[in-house]
């Protein structure tokens, strides 16, 4: 039996440990999105490394090595080719600056006609003018990050594939359950995070393949471009790809062209925001069998804990927190029920 003197030993222990543990946490917090980073592209490449070492007989640095050029090749080289396209369709973009200056006074004159609010007030365009100012800020600081970000992905991911068994069984040894419960955790976690890390970038680019149809038919201008967006702002929950097409149709209105901006409000809200629903759901369910309200809401929470890397990381904590309490239930209330009983 433990004496007082083990007692206080084991909880001065698990208090420093806490302690230190917060300390780490807080100060080395702006590595965290390289941490998750280079834990989700160890979830996918992990059975690569397993073959390379274990099957293929390779040795581990060589290995790691190998599957960094090819995860490097598999980001960087389609990234560059897509910001290349992007770069020439901008340069080829010709704005006429005074027909749209001259519809935005127009849409001023109508705002002010109809509800005697001046949309170009001096100190509205200061408002604006200031939040400009600070979105250009606030790009810069994602760009600095994101280097940042992308060298911390790479030093840790090595080192996870190097010592990925010796990792793996020390986690594994540390998790508070039955050897059941470790499995099923551990099989949780690597189940949600290649789903999301797989399922959330296809099911952009599906959307941007079919906005893109959308935005030609009704002769978008830059429709690739604005296809582009549409991808990548389809990540975002609730309003998802209306960030872009409201705006586009509402611009096309707004310089005549009414037919056409029916056309793609309608073509959006009956196709493209369905299709999205439905191919969500496919993957959900052929990938991993996740509740859409905790993608929904798991996203909301990670975004705004972990920025980008919530939306993997934001629906796997939900569903982390209702396994936990799953386990609650049966390893210790419905047990306690069953010998009152």
């Amino acid at each position: 039996m433990a004496t007082t003197k083990e007692h206080y030993w084991k909880y001065s222990l698990i208090a420093l440990i806490l302690l230190l543990g917060i300390l780490i946490t807080v100060k080395l917090w702006t590595f965290v999105n390289g941490l998750l980073g280079a834990f989700t592209l160890f979830v996918l490449l992990r059975r690569q490394m397993i073959h390379l070492t274990e099957k293929a007989r390779m040795k581990k640095q060589l290995a790691a090595t190998l599957i960094l050029l090819e995860a490097a090749t598999c980001i960087i080289v389609p990234v560059y080719f897509i910001f290349w396209i992007l770069l020439g369709k901008v340069q080829g973009i010709n704005i006429d600056i005074p027909g749209l200056s001259e519809t935005v006074r127009h849409f001023d004159e109508l705002v002010r006609e109809k509800l005697g609010y001046t949309l170009l007030s001096a100190e509205n365009i200061q408002t604006a003018t200031n939040y400009i100012s600070k979105g250009i800020q606030i790009i810069i600081s994602q760009i600095s990050g994101l280097i940042v970000t992308t060298a911390v992905i790479i030093f840790l991911l090595y080192f996870m594939l190097v010592e990925h068994r010796e990792i793996e069984s020390y986690i594994y040894e540390l998790l508070p359950f039955n050897e059941k419960n470790k499995k099923n955790v551990a099989n949780e976690i690597y189940r949600l995070v290649r789903s999301n890390a797989i399922g959330i970038p296809l099911l952009a680019v599906i959307q941007g393949i079919i906005a893109y149809v959308g935005y030609v038919i009704f002769g978008v201008p830059n429709a690739f471009l604005m296809a582009f967006l549409t991808c990548f702002v389809s990540i975002v929950p609730l309003v998802g790809t209306g960030i872009v097409w409201v705006p586009v149709a509402v611009y096309m209105a707004l310089t005549g062209n009414w037919m056409s901006a029916i056309g793609l409000s309608a073509f959006c809200l009956i196709i493209l925001i369905n299709i999205d629903n439905l191919i969500r759901f496919l993957l959900q369910k052929y990938m991993a069998d996740t509740h859409p309200l905790i993608t929904v809401f798991g996203v909301i929470l990670g975004i705004s804990v972990f920025g980008f890397w919530g939306i993997i990381f934001g629906p796997l904590l939900l569903s982390l927190f209702f396994l936990l309490i799953s386990i609650l239930k049966k390893e210790y209330l419905d047990e306690r029920s069953t010998a009152a009983g």
